[in-house]
This record gives structure tokens, sequence and C-alpha cells, in this order.
């Protein structure tokens, strides 16, 4: 661990100096690797998924691990929108003149080495390789133990473009070991290389991660998403967003997990959105007006209203409201990602302004939390933080800023 952390500062200072051209020529060649090398990716992923799937993993984990030749695709592609995105490393942000003549420019700057500790998903390997690489920071990646063949096989993508476009192969390194050793040391061991550190995983990971890191941490705890339905919501296009906020993905921090309906139309619209989610197979936990509507929905308990299930299960309840739907997220939320439906502006502008969580939508689901559905190319993960970076973290999330002060002789009186 020492000499990674050695190695990965002496390619940050490589890697902040690096030319876009240079770091692009990287990516690109990355890119290509995967799609080269996808037949052994997917055989070291099936390494992974066959030894999930004997220690009993549960669907929703497996469902992240899993790749396919659409998923390689996708990652691929994403590497490929990193490239084209605007390198910011040296842009100027702000620049002023002081009445003595000083010149100021604030201008992005890499934070340096970051160390990105993830669960189950590999694509994680190839995003924030890339996301680090575009912005100029070296990055010490530990990925899960079940996922530990395939991010091996993504790592050695990385490794690849980085070589081909002449540059550090410890600008993007794996923690070779699943020992959890190694992430206690890397947390607390290592604030000697490490500038910041991501994580990205479950609710324990995060918190784990918080409690014993030594140096300032990106993150966040869960996604509680919410979609509200207001009384003003169109009725076929509440059940679309609220089935597909719900079921697309289940297991991603966008997945909402709680079910809002106002009470002024629910004899019109909780039926119907309640039934579309049951019949697409997904567990309803609801407050009595919600079990009046289907015998198969679940009393919901208190708790419920706190859960990230990350799989078919959504609460339910009726409120008062926007009001009482804004008062409801404030008290059981996660500041992730909350959705309103509605046709009524004034409630929806009302709605995205008072509700404080890093995404909020109107008309919309909640599976667009996505720094890749953003433009931003692909992301680490969404931070629900209320400083540096809120949000899906991209290239421009991943950078600090310095003065450039220049002048023509003065000294201070």
């Amino acid at each position: 661990m020492e000499g990674i952390g050695r190695a990965a500062v002496a390619a940050a200072a490589v890697l902040a100096r690096a030319p876009t051209a240079q770091k692009n020529a990287a990516l690109a060649a990355t890119a290509a690797a995967v799609r080269e090398r996808r037949g052994a990716i997917l055989a070291a992923n099936q390494r992974d998924l066959s030894a999930a799937r004997q220690l009993r993993v549960s669907g929703a984990r497996l469902e992240r691990l899993q790749l396919d030749e659409q998923r390689l695709a996708a990652i691929a592609a994403s590497i490929e929108q990193v490239i084209a995105l605007p390198d910011p490393i040296g842009r100027a942000v702000a620049q002023w003149q002081r009445p003595n003549g000083l010149r100021i420019e604030r201008v992005l700057v890499p934070l340096g080495v970051v160390g990105i500790i993830y669960e189950s998903r590999p694509n994680v390997t190839s995003d924030a390789g890339a996301l680090c690489l575009k912005s100029g920071n070296a990055t010490i990646l530990r990925g899960g133990s079940e996922s530990r063949h395939s991010s091996r096989a993504l790592h050695e993508c990385l490794e690849s473009g980085l070589l081909r476009a002449e540059l550090p192969a410890a600008c993007i390194q794996l923690v070779p070991v699943s020992d959890r050793a190694a992430v206690g040391y890397l947390l607390a061991g290592m604030s000697e290389y490490l500038d910041v550190i991501v994580p990205r995983g479950g609710k324990s990971l995060v918190e784990r991660v918080r409690r014993e890191a030594r140096v300032p941490v990106i993150g966040h705890l869960e996604g509680n998403c919410h979609v509200y339905i207001d009384r003003d919501a169109d009725l076929a296009m509440a059940c679309t967003i609220a089935l597909n906020a719900k079921m697309r993905r289940t297991g991603i921090c966008g997945a909402a997990e709680t079910l809002l309906v106002d009470r002024a139309c629910a004899a019109t619209h909780l039926a119907p959105v309640v039934r579309a989610l049951l019949d697409a197979g997904c567990e309803v936990r609801g407050d009595a007006a919600v079990r009046e509507v289907d015998a198969r929905v679940l009393a919901a308990t208190e708790q419920d209203w706190y859960t990230e299930y990350l799989d078919a299960i959504i609460a339910a309840r009726l409120v008062d409201g926007v009001d009482a739907a804004i008062a409801h997220i404030t008290r059981y939320g996660s500041a992730h990602t909350e959705c309103i439906v509605t046709e009524n502006t004034v409630t929806a502008e009302a709605f995205l302004q008072r509700v404080d969580s890093a995404i909020v939508l109107h008309n919309a689901s909640t599976q667009f939390a996505d720094g890749g559905e953003f433009g931003m190319g692909a992301e680490i993960g969404i931070s629900t933080d209320r400083f540096h970076a809120r949000g899906p973290v991209g290239v421009e999330q991943l950078t600090s800023y310095k003065y450039l002060v220049r002048g023509s002789g003065q000294v201070r009186p």
C-alpha cells in the first residue's frame, strides 16, 4: 500500500501537467481496449457472478455486478463521452484587477490523488479511472471482492490506454488484494498520499469511510428518493414516471423508494399508479388509505419511510398537498433525488425551489440521477454533501482551484 501511495503521488505530478490531447489519447485507447477485450472481460465477470451466486448474494447486488455486451458497449461509449468533455484543468473561472494593478485569476487544478472505494459495480473501475484521468488526478481504486475479476480486467484496459499514450501506469492503480484490512489502511494510514476519498456503495461502507478516513470524503449515505404525484398531475404520465422511477433498475441509488400521492387526487390517481407497480412485480407497503386500494398492499411501518430498499419494494402514502410532501421529504429523505409530477408550473416551481436535495426533477423519472444523463460522460457517484461537490461527481467536480496573481513590482504598504 505504501508503494502504491508513493507511485500515485509521482504519477499525479506528471498527470497534472499532461496536455489534453495526451489524456484523450489514453482514454481513446482504453475505450478501444474495452471493445477488443470484451470476451475476456465477460469471462472474468462470469467468474465473479458464479462466486456471488454460490455465496447467495441478493438479486439486486447480482444485477449491479453483471456485465453483458450492452453494458460493455455503454462503458466504452461512456469513456468516449469523457473524451468529448472540455478539459477543466487550467481554465480560469474568474479574473479581475485590483486598483493597485494586481491581476488575479482563479484557475481550476486537480485535487491530486483520489482514493475510490466501491463495492459490486465493476463499471465504477472504468468510470472513475476515466474521470480522474481527464481531470488530471491520479487514482487508487479499491473495488469490492465480489467484482475483483471484472474490475481487474477493466483496469488492464485502463493501464493499456495509459501506456499507449506514454503516461505512467500508476496514474490509475487497483489495490491488488481483497483483504478488508487494505480498506482500513487506505482510510487511516495513507493520508500522506491521498487528497480525498470517494466511497461508492451501501450505507455501511459510506458510514465506515466517513468514520475512519483521515482525509476529506466526497460521498452520500443513501438514496432514499421520492416521487410526489400532485393533484394536477397527468394520470398517464404519473403512472409512467412512477413505474420507471422504481422498476427500471431497482438497485441504483436513483431508484424511487417512496411514492407520495396528493390526497386531492387520490380518487383518480392512487389506484392506477399502485396497481401498475403491483402488476409489475413491485411490493407496495402503504398507509391505511393505500392499503384500501388493493389487497396486495402490505402495511408500512415508520421505518419504511426511511428505507433505501434497492429492490422491487416501495413505500406509499397520501399527503395533503405539496407542503405536506415537502415536509415528508425533509423529515425522511436523504437529500439525494426527488421528483414532482404536475401540470401546475407554480406548484412545480415551489417544489423545485424548496426541496433541499442534490437533484430535484419536474415531470421526469428519478432514474435520470446519473452523470451520463447529465451530459457529464460518467460519474464517480452522486454526492449529497453540501460543500465542494453536490449531485453527480464528474470531471469538473474532481477539481479544486488556485489563485494566480500577476503584478508589476507592487509591495504592500
